[in-house]
Parts: structure tokens; sequence; C-alpha cells
């Protein structure tokens, strides 16, 4: 079985924490061989990933562990605005946008671990793009890898730039550059890019601008996918503006918006693929923007569709939610996921579901 989370900026990363408590509640967190990530949803898998261990320690759920070591750092990260002061020191001073990024996420939740403290089981997957090869760069603990240039083993990258390249929204937060040492690869495990510079400078932006889902990692390998979809919707506009900055950006979103949707049909065909295809998987999808009326569950928690609708209308930016908001995104996200996995996964789920807070959606 194997989880995937999308991006979405802070909206996706909160979001997903819901998610993955009721995973962690109901005990289907801890039978995940693997967790795929972009994005938004890779700055959530980071810290999952360091604080598995002290999570699934024990026999049973602990919701004062899952809070103290996995939910409030994160939430601590949702109160601060990491985007804009970025932005706007990236573009007055010295160095690259990304890197203040990277360093914020190091500041924030990671303290300089690196990929090789991740667990061995389940694997982690963060994914970025690769702009120079047109294809998926993958952080794993064993290996960093794009199949036309190679495979560097165990890379000893630090977490906060594996994250920040695997969130460097186009345009603004975008580029991430990696400086590597060519003799780091791997002999011959490139298709046709080893040499370099791509195996000396790697150009990397958010992973969702290949695979928004996370899809891409997991679905080769895996029977059961589960995946939760923190991921923004394209808006109308009736005068698209005409400038090339804000014409290139509106261009970006459109882009955006048709892998996110092949992505989400893909994996929706094949759950309604027949045993027998070859497409087949088992599993379930949930989402931001999922009416929880659809799952026709009699018994799902109370999830008007008027407020969850204002959430997924919330902005792709790493950019501060209140505590009550942030409460709200949470809530869905186990709402939703709870309702997608008893109606396509586990019609008895234990225990009974519960909002996380007070207050609803």
């Amino acid at each position: 079985m194997a989880l995937c989370l999308s991006g979405g900026g802070y909206r996706a990363m909160v979001f997903h924490i819901g998610a993955i408590w009721r995973l962690y509640e109901a005990g289907v967190l801890g039978s995940l061989k693997r967790i795929s990530s972009v994005s938004g949803g890779s700055i959530t898998a980071g810290v999952l990933a360091l604080k598995w261990k002290k999570l699934t320690a024990g026999p049973a759920a602990d919701r004062a562990a899952l809070e103290r070591e996995f939910v409030a750092p994160l939430r601590a990260l949702a109160s601060e605005t990491i985007d804009a002061e970025s932005i706007v020191l990236g573009l007055l001073l010295p160095g690259k946008i990304s890197d203040r990024i990277a360093s914020a996420y190091d500041k924030h939740l990671y303290h300089g671990a690196t990929l090789q403290d991740f667990p061995d089981n389940p694997r982690f997957v963060i994914n970025a793009t690769n702009v120079q090869s047109g294809v998926l760069w993958r952080f794993m603990k064993p290996y960093m890898a794009d199949y036309r240039v190679g495979i560097v083993e165990s890379p000893k990258i630090p977490l906060a730039q594996v994250v920040a390249a695997s969130s460097a929204f186009p345009p603004v937060l975008s580029p991430f550059e990696m400086r590597l040492d060519p003799s780091s690869f791997k002999p011959a495990s490139g298709l046709d890019l080893q040499r370099k510079p791509f195996t000396s400078k790697v150009i990397l932006a958010d992973g969702g601008v290949y695979d928004n889902l996370g899809l891409e990692t997991a679905w080769k390998r895996y029977d059961t996918i589960l995946v939760s979809d923190g991921g923004g919707r394209l808006e109308a506009e009736e005068e698209p503006k005409s400038d090339w900055a804000q014409h290139s950006y509106r261009v970006l979103n459109l882009i955006d918006s048709q892998v996110r949707a092949l992505r989400k049909r893909q994996v929706i065909d094949s759950y309604k693929a027949a045993p027998t295809d070859a497409i087949h998987r088992k599993g379930a999808y949930w989402g931001i923007r999922t009416d929880i009326a659809d799952y026709k569950l009699a018994n799902a928690l109370n999830c008007p569709r008027d407020r969850t609708t204002e959430l997924a209308e919330i902005s792709t930016r790493l950019k501060r939610l209140d505590d009550t908001l942030q409460e709200r995104l949470i809530n869905w996200g186990y709402a939703v996921c709870d309702a997608a996995l008893r109606r396509h996964l586990n019609a008895g789920l234990l225990p009974d579901p519960k909002f996380p807070y007070s207050g609803g959606v």
C-alpha cells in the first residue's frame, strides 16, 4: 500500500495533517510501504519521515505523541509567512529565493536533518522536477535519481533543501539549484544524460510540474494506492492579463491544472477497472474539493459543502494561516479521508471518527 500526498502550499500541507491523523488513528498508516510526495505534501512528508519511529514505536495510536511530534511543528510553520519575505529579500539581496525557503524549512522543521535520517521502512520518496532533463528527480534515503541523468547512492542532502526543491513553485520560488560532484554518480546509471552539466549542476522545480499528485513513484510498484489531494483549481478569467509576466503565470497554472486532471483521471479509472485489467488498482482518493456526500455514507462527519469549498479556495501560498483556519483544514482532511477509506477500503474502520478539533469544518 502506498500513500501519495499532493502539492498545494500550506493549504495542502495542513489538509494532509488531517488525513494522516485519521490514517494513524485507524492503524492504516503503519501498513504503508511507500509515501510519495510533491510540493506542499513534501513539507508534511518530511516531518512524518523524521518522526516515524517515535510515532510507530508503541502498540497503539497515541494522540499526544502525534500532536507533539508531528502536528505541532507543522502548525507552527503554518503560522509563519515565509514566501513573501523570501521573494523580496531574494530580489533585493544576493542569494536565491529557493535557498531562503530552504533556510526557513530548516529553522522551523528539519534542524539539519538529511535524507539519511529517514526510516528504512516505509520508503519515503520526495519528488522534484528536473528542468534540464524534463523528468522527475526522486529523493530517497538509499539514493536520489533521474533515470536519464543517473543515480547517486546514500545522498546526504539536507532535508530542507530536498523539500525546497520539491516545493519550488514556478515562477517565483523556482528554480532550486543543486551542485553535485559528477563522480558521485553510479557509473552507467543514466540513460542518456550522465555527463556535465547534468551531473554537476542540477536545476530543479516543484515536483507538481511533472506530477501534482506524487503518483508516478508509487504507481508501478503498488496495487493499493491512497491519494490525498490538497491541490487548487484554476478559476475562469473573463479578461486574462496580456503582459508577459502575468500571462506566463496564467499559462503555467493552465498546464498545472491539466497535469492534475490527467493524474486524477488515471487513478480514478484504475479503481474502476476490472481486476483483470493491467491498470486496476485498489485504494481510495480524497480531495480538498471533494463533496463528502458523494461517498454516500450515512455516518460521515458533518462537512457542509459551502464550508469545505471555502477551504479549497485558500491560495497556494506559504502564507500564514490563523489557528481557526488550520483546525478547519485539519478537520476536513481527517473527515474526507475517513469517508474515502470507509467507502472504498474498509467499511468497518475503527475507531469511529471524531473531529480532531471542536468546531468542525
